[in-house]
């Protein structure tokens, strides 16, 4: 039986699926920012820093479970897609006149990919050496 770190880290239709997953969010995430009162009204519900390190984190995680090669490797490229991700969503923003570009919005996020990324690696460099020494933790 496979146990499910390494289903997480090597399966290749998981990753794909991952990657497909982030892709999507990341174009819901610009479309429903793009429109008109929509920010207004879901900021109702939770603040702008609430909703863009959930958002950001959660994307995070998929782009470390998507991504291949080791922990640090999958860290340091989830880490990057989402600052540019968040540098990508503040640019559309700055386009529309009732949304503005802002900085620490990008922070935030670049934030919450780091801390799910120091999470997820933590984690896993946890359990998998007990695993792969036939121990277990």
């Amino acid at each position: 039986m496979t146990d499910l770190p390494s289903i997480l880290l090597h399966d290749l239709r998981l990753r794909r699926l991952c990657i497909a997953t982030a892709t999507v969010m990341y174009l819901a995430i610009l479309v429903a920012g793009s429109i008109p009162g929509a920010r207004a009204d879901i900021g109702q519900y939770a603040s702008g820093a609430v909703l863009h390190s959930t958002a950001y984190a959660v994307l995070a995680c998929l782009c470390f479970f998507g991504g291949g090669g080791g922990v640090l490797a999958r860290s340091a490229r989830a880490i990057l897609l989402v600052a540019a991700m968040g540098a990508g969503d503040e640019f559309v923003q700055s386009f529309f006149p009732y949304r503005g570009a802002d900085v620490r919005d990008w922070a935030v996020d670049c934030a919450a990919a780091i801390a799910t990324c120091a999470l997820l690696s933590l984690l896993l460099a946890r359990v998998l050496p007990a695993r792969a020494a036939g121990g277990r933790r």
